[in-house]
């Protein structure tokens, strides 16, 4: 019995050592702007397999072998962090009202819908419940966190998951170094820039000045727009460049639409064309198995048991 109880600890303490380098191997990737292989984005998790933002998704864009989930984080009326897009609770609960004005306790009633706006068995998580989830297994990307940051990190020091998060933003570089400025050494911030915007060359300028980010999230409505070949050329070797495919107008028309008909035209056009390395997906099956056959993938395995 002591052995087989030896055992099990012994497998445990495998998975555990190997779902963490698997995030260490992500994160070595990330930080390298050289590397040609492409980090794929879950966007709020795979809610094609179960609701955004839900435990369940999380669990599944893992399992697939995404690189990053991107989260959506809302505060509830008692101050509580939990997962959710929208700032009300019709479109994916069966509450309806303002999430502000819910507490957590009434929150932990409701069901969660699904991508058809059916009910299912899943409720909303917590952001605790989600970076426990996540921890040692997944890169995070926290979207509408920017203006409380304050109260998401002491829940990320909790939980033991500050060096998987990755912010994003759209403001100048002295607000993010105002904003953010004490977590910038401990997190990956991606600065966003809308190509299409004045002054879009002198923003990517300042911030490779001031704070030489891992990434850039760029956005482009058509291909009429030139900058794109630019940055790539100005960011080549330096910064890695993330594309979104959730909608023609983010990336050109080059989105998961697009990918489905030809996906060299979608896919692979921000990549070979535009230099994309890591690109963010409602897609995500779809896209490893695109580049598993291009074979421009790292694999990091995910651990078979949590």
């Amino acid at each position: 019995m002591k052995r087989f109880i030896g055992i099990l600890i012994a497998v445990g303490c495998v998975i555990c050592i190997s779902a963490q380098n698997r995030v260490e191997r992500i994160r070595e990737e990330m930080l390298a702007p050289n590397r040609t292989s492409v980090l794929v984005v879950a966007h709020r998790a795979d809610w094609r397999f179960a609701p955004e933002n839900s435990l369940a998704a999380i669990e599944n864009s893992i399992r697939l072998g995404a690189d990053v989930v991107e989260l959506d984080i809302q505060k509830t009326k008692d101050g509580q962090l939990i997962l959710m897009h929208d700032k009300t609770l019709d479109r994916t609960t069966t509450g309806k009202g303002k999430i502000a004005e819910w507490t957590l306790d009434s929150i932990r009633t409701l069901r969660l819908k699904n991508g058809a706006a059916l009910k299912t068995k899943h409720r909303v998580p917590t952001l605790e419940e989600a970076l426990l989830t996540a921890k040692g297994r997944v890169m995070v990307n926290l979207d509408k966190a920017y203006p409380i940051f304050d109260e998401i990190f002491p829940i990320l020091e909790k939980t033991g998951t500050v060096g998987q998060i990755i912010m994003k933003g759209s403001k100048p570089v002295a607000e993010v170094k105002k904003d953010l400025g004490k977590y910038l050494d401990r997190i990956i911030y991606m600065p966003i820039v809308h190509l299409d915007r004045p002054g879009a060359m002198q923003q990517i300028d300042d911030f490779m000045k001031e704070l030489h980010p891992v990434a850039f999230e760029l956005l482009f409505e058509s291909d009429t727009c030139q900058l794109p070949k630019q940055v790539r050329a100005k960011l080549e070797g330096k910064s890695k460049i993330w594309y979104n495919t959730l909608w023609d107008t983010m990336a050109g028309g080059h989105d998961d639409d697009k990918s489905l008909e030809n996906p060299d035209e979608g896919y692979g056009y921000l990549i070979d064309t535009l230099g994309a390395t890591i690109i963010q997906t409602d897609r995500t099956a779809y896209l490893l198995e695109y580049l598993q056959a291009r074979k421009k993938r790292n694999e990091h395995k995910a651990d078979a048991f949590h």
